[in-house]
């Protein structure tokens, strides 16, 4: 029988959060490393070299791998024969809230501060926690005399993806997936990885999946050795089949769109065929540890030397651009799937930003923030710290602005900069008004910061993360997404390579 101190299960959880912001899974950066060298598309290659760099930066550094800094989830296993030592402090707390107590803590560290994500009222006010508590917690009670803690923190775009099927027990699961994995677009942030749960009931699949994203990457072993299951065979056909779709890093076409398939199953009703998939982003972050009794977990920082010898820097041939001085007239000319290096001021916005602007428009009130000639960088960053201007500063996913599209292309707005497609309705308006849209890579959050040399406020403060910001930025990196004339690379580039690997016009494949 061990007595685990409540403080150190509390304390673990902090540092496991604070661990996870900052430092990739080993296994994940090996991943990468192989996916990079075998990358031919060099759009997808340029973005895996800023995911890579973004991540070695955020080791030595100790700042968010990404500014959505997530939900956090956590599956803890607690053994029938701990006992619990506790304070007058957290005598009355139970398992999940000694966890939200961690959260809390991790979340509000001054040296690495976390941005808070969360909103309760969701179908109502949705007012952020600050704090990003609650966390999701599976809590189980096992033989034993320790407890078992795997955490991650999820980001929404990723978690925005997932998909349940009831499918009925003669369909096909890979069909169903390969169906609907295009349909997920590049708002996930590949390449990541596919958890899937199999059976059970409906939550069941659900939790199954995310419970498969914590396991470590090994497809190249399973490669190597070949499939010993059922399940095995599975993860192996689906790998295969959804690289060959061609969608490729951040969704411009390439070899590497998911780096393992993970699966997770359970007996199942005979009538029924539960089957959920959740993918994980390039900011995958998760960690497992376990307490026994002797003390806080200790974690070990991952080896530097294991990173890939791989440092990405803006390319010569990238096109310098004046913010200050912007017109349609320059716009107008960027080509579909050029990288330009953007100097000078831009506007943020996001979800929250764009709601309470089109309010004010509802009610033929002046808005705070003139947009003529400018760019809106849809992005809600971290909090500075330190001489930082601003804390990681990634895209968010554009596609949740679609709906917004015409209302602040009419306000004299040049373009937008996110991560992922735009819809269709959005670029048939974007069309019309002879819009751009750039792509900033999604994974490269403290690697874009580094380009912005100064923020500022300019309205609606009270939301925090999701106000509007006033960038300077000096040679930030982005992909020309959506031509003025239309083209969109989201389109173009997985199709150009989906046929180019049927047609086996490429040399070789991930993980081989």
């Amino acid at each position: 029988m061990a007595t685990i101190k409540k403080s150190d299960f509390i304390q673990s959880i902090a540092d496991a959060l604070q661990y996870i912001s900052y430092y990739h899974p080993a296994d994940y950066i090996q991943a990468l490393g192989k996916a990079y060298h075998a990358e031919q598309s060099p759009a997808a290659k340029d973005a895996i070299a800023q995911i890579l760099t973004n991540s070695r930066m955020c080791a030595e550094g100790k700042r968010p791998l990404c500014q959505d800094t997530g939900i956090v989830v956590a599956f803890v296993k607690v053994g029938m024969d701990v006992q619990w030592q506790s304070t007058s402090e957290n005598a009355a707390l139970d398992v999940e809230q000694m966890v939200n107590e961690g959260v809390r803590s991790a979340y509000l560290l001054p040296e690495n501060k976390l941005r808070a994500s969360i909103v309760s009222d969701p179908a109502g006010k949705r007012v952020n926690t600050r704090d990003n508590t609650p966390a999701v917690v599976h809590v189980s009670l096992v033989t034993g005399d320790k407890i078992d803690v795997q955490i991650a923190a999820k980001g929404g775009g990723s978690e925005n993806k997932a998909k349940l099927a009831m499918l009925n027990p003669n369909e096909s699961i890979v069909d169903w997936i390969l169906e609907v994995v295009p349909q997920m677009g590049a708002g996930w942030c590949p390449p990541g990885m596919l958890g899937i749960g199999i059976g059970g009931s409906a939550e069941k699949a659900m939790v199954l999946a995310k419970e498969s994203l914590m396991a470590p990457i090994d497809m190249h072993e399973l490669k190597v050795r070949g499939a010993n299951s059922r399940i095995e065979e599975l993860r192996l056909e689906i790998f295969e089949k959804v690289n060959n779709l061609g969608i490729g890093a951040q969704g411009l076409g390439g070899l590497a769109t998911v780096l393992d398939v993970k699966i997770l199953d359970y007996p199942t009703h005979a009538a029924s065929l539960p089957v959920a998939i959740i993918p994980n982003c390039a900011a995958t972050r998760h960690v497992h540890f376990e307490l026994d009794g002797s003390g806080v977990a200790e974690l070990t920082p991952p080896d530097l030397s294991l990173y890939p010898d791989v440092h990405w820097a803006p390319s010569a041939q990238s096109r310098k651009v004046n913010l200050d001085t912007l017109s349609k007239a320059e716009t107008s000319t960027w080509q579909a799937g050029e990288t330009l290096l953007l100097t000078g001021k831009m506007l943020t916005g996001r979800d929250a930003a764009h709601k309470r602007i089109a309010g004010l428009l509802s009610k033929g009130e002046q808005l705070p923030v003139d947009f003529t000639n400018k760019l809106i960088y849809y992005v809600g960053p971290v909090d500075a710290v330190g001489n930082e201007a601003v804390g990681p500063a990634g895209p968010t996913t554009a596609t949740r602005m679609d709906d917004y599209t015409e209302m602040m292309l009419n306000t004299g707005l040049l373009g937008s900069i996110g991560k992922a497609e735009r819809g269709d309705d959005a670029l048939a308006v974007m069309a019309t008004h002879q819009s751009v849209y750039l792509m900033a890579v999604g994974g490269a959050a403290y690697l874009v910061s580094k380009a912005i040399k100064k923020a500022r406020v300019l309205a609606f403060e009270y939301l925090g993360m999701e106000a509007i910001y006033e960038f300077e930025v000096v040679d930030m990196p982005v992909t020309v997404a959506v031509s003025a004339n239309g083209e969109a690379v989201h389109k173009t580039g997985p199709a150009l390579w989906q046929e180019k690997i049927a047609q086996k016009q490429v040399i070789e494949i991930i993980s081989n």
